[in-house]
């Protein structure tokens, strides 16, 4: 089969390419012992390095081990079953695919791969794949890479080591922790360059211009690639799903007047928040509600934020300062319970927040237990007040 000579040969190109000797923090967490596993997570976040340093860390023969992307025009409806097909024949015994979102109901042919091929498979996808089939979800092990967090950016760009900090030692002892870092570098010199251009790996190519340029074509195929197929958005549409996210960056943080947005975008209800849900999934934005319904689908946010604080470097000329800040505070807290609330902003697991410049008083949360304050522009905080960067160092 030529298709697999050739897919054979763009495989042992990408394995020889040289890789970044830094691994994320996410990588020591995989189980890469298991026979399925899958990666998804927003473009950009550096889902195909990871894929990259696993297949190089394995001390298998190179002709067992096989990359492809299902984006490879050269695939086209060639389904990824039977590409496995002809590699089991020939012996490999890992098959890691990128992009696995090209291929529609890609779940058909990973459930049949795991069945009766003896082997592993690690995927990558969208941020917005889901495994719909129960019984792939049992056999699948699925991991969310995240964005980088300040600390990696900062372990990135300075080349030193530092280590994360708990959720509990973070609210325990924020201070001391505050200072460790403090004998090592000063966090704010380094805080609002990473708040625009480091919430992806891609900052170390090139010049800020460049990182600008790579996040926008990033966003841009979310967009126009990813959501378009995976939620069957009329391509008509674009201009209109760009035009959401311009709003929710200008916009201070809040929720959004879905009534009054559907009329200015000349979209009915369903619709919008059709797009929104989608736009969430692409890991574009952030829905905070107080008491989520279930997978209630049209359930108005109470608060709707930018995903990241880089995307504001993008989405807007004039953004505003409360949402970016909010923005990176939730990013951190990407895997804990984290609500909407109606006394301070935000309830993480069962502890109250409210984010804010050095200023910020307790007035809103002042008879609240556990409650505590996000304070940017400050080193070290007391009490509890603590640093909002410090919040970048939880992975």
């Amino acid at each position: 089969m030529e298709l697999i000579t050739t897919l054979t040969y763009y495989s042992s190109i990408f394995q020889a390419m040289t890789t970044p000797d830094y691994r994320r923090s996410v990588y020591d967490t995989i189980s890469f012992s298991h026979k399925l596993i899958g990666l998804k997570g927003a473009k950009g976040v550096g889902k195909t390095t990871l894929l990259q340093q696993y297949l190089q860390s394995l001390t298998i023969d190179i002709s067992e081990k096989i990359y492809i992307s299902m984006d490879n025009p050269l695939i086209g409806a060639t389904r990824l079953l039977s590409i496995a097909e002809e590699f089991q024949k020939r012996g490999i015994k890992v098959l890691v695919v990128d992009e696995i979102h090209y291929q529609r109901d890609f779940e058909k042919d990973l459930k049949t791969i795991y069945d009766f091929f003896d082997i592993q498979v690690v995927f990558s996808g969208s941020s917005a794949i889901a495994l719909s089939q129960a019984d792939l979800s049992r056999r699948a092990l699925v991991y969310t890479i995240p964005i980088l967090s300040f600390r990696e950016y900062l372990e990135l760009k300075l080349d030193i080591k530092l280590e994360p900090i708990t959720f509990d030692n973070l609210l325990d002892n924020h201070p001391q922790q505050a200072f460790e870092v403090i004998s090592k570098l000063k966090p704010l010199k380094y805080f609002e360059s990473y708040l625009d251009f480091g919430a992806y790996p891609f900052f170390l190519e090139g010049s800020e211009q460049d990182y600008i340029m790579k996040l926008t074509t990033a966003v841009n195929k979310t967009i126009e690639s990813d959501l378009l197929q995976l939620f069957s958005i009329d391509p008509k549409n674009i201009a209109l799903l760009k035009k959401l996210l311009v709003i929710m960056c200008e916009n201070p943080p809040g929720g959004i007047n879905i009534t009054s947005l559907a009329r200015e975008m000349e979209l009915n209800v369903k619709t919008l928040y059709h797009y929104i849900t989608a736009l969430e999934k692409g890991k574009l934005i952030k829905l905070l509600y107080y008491n989520k319904k279930g997978n209630a689908l049209f359930q108005k946010p109470d608060k709707v934020l930018l995903d990241n604080p880089s995307l504001f470097k993008i989405l807007c000329l004039t953004s505003n300062i409360g949402s970016r800040r909010e923005s990176f505070f939730v990013s951190m807290l990407d895997d804990h319970s984290i609500r909407y609330s109606k006394k301070g902003d935000y309830i993480v697991d069962q502890y109250h927040f409210e984010v804010g410049g050095r200023n910020k008083s307790f007035s809103q949360i002042k008879n609240i237990a556990d409650s505590y304050l996000a304070l940017d522009d400050i080193e070290v905080g007391e009490g509890n007040k603590i640093p909002l960067w410090l919040f970048g160092f939880l992975h």
